[in-house]
């Protein structure tokens, strides 16, 4: 769920809940569901204290946090802003994406294919990169950065190994400058080792013969490398 609706749910439930806290029933159907019971109540109910938005203060009960409660009520704009960015950072996952992405956000594909990366199915990775690119750009995160005048790059999508000689010293996903200005092709990130990165540059229009060209390419690298000793 992302952040813009999990926030209109909680203030729902707040609002019939009357600042206490409530059977997770109770909850459920404040926030729209027949029963907690159904898959998609529990998913949603997962989702809201994912962000930090609801609490279990015991067993079989739920609560709004006080976090949530100070931003509802809370009369500044600045404190309530940095509320937001509190609750989507919540997610330890979002909070590593947002750490890695520093600059701005990637294309859709890059960010699909680093959730891969880390272990998530493809149509997982489709789903939660939908849902956190709209909590980033509902909470504008990175405004900040625009109005220093220093707009987030786009990512744009050559295999160009970037240096690096660990894992302390690697370098954050955003396409580097020498390729971020082609804007009609997409960069997808390959891991090497040492912590270093690799950038894979394809058209937006791939066809069976251009895999077949970049694979041989690829191929061929490999075959250098052990010709020559190289690791």
């Amino acid at each position: 769920m992302p952040l813009d609706e999990a926030i209109e749910r909680v203030g729902t439930a707040l609002e019939r809940q009357q600042l206490e806290a409530a059977s997770t029933e109770v909850v459920a159907q404040h926030l729209g569901y027949k029963s907690a019971n159904s898959g998609t109540a529990l998913s949603a109910i997962a989702s809201l204290r994912y962000f930090g938005l609801l609490d279990r203060p015991e067993d079989g009960m739920l609560a709004v946090t006080p976090a949530f409660k100070e931003f509802r009520f809370n009369p500044d704009e600045h404190q309530r802003r940095e509320l937001l960015i509190r609750f989507l950072r919540t997610p330890p996952l979002f909070a590593e994406l947002l750490d890695l992405y520093v600059g701005g956000l990637p294309s859709d594909a890059n960010l699909r294919y680093e959730l891969i990366q880390r272990g998530f199915l493809p149509s997982a990775a489709e789903a939660c990169a939908t849902v956190f690119r709209r909590s980033v750009e509902w909470v504008d995160y990175f405004r900040p950065q625009r109005e220093n005048g220093s707009p987030a790059p786009a990512s744009s999508p050559m295999v160009t190994p970037l240096p690096g000689n660990g894992a302390a010293s690697a370098p954050p996903l955003e396409a580097p400058a020498a390729i971020a200005s082609t804007s009609d092709a997409d960069a997808i990130p390959v891991r090497l080792s040492g912590g270093r990165r690799a950038w894979i540059v394809v058209p937006p229009r791939l066809f069976e013969a251009d895999k077949l060209r970049l694979k041989a390419q690829i191929d061929l690298l490999l075959t250098v490398e052990q010709e020559t000793g190289e690791a």
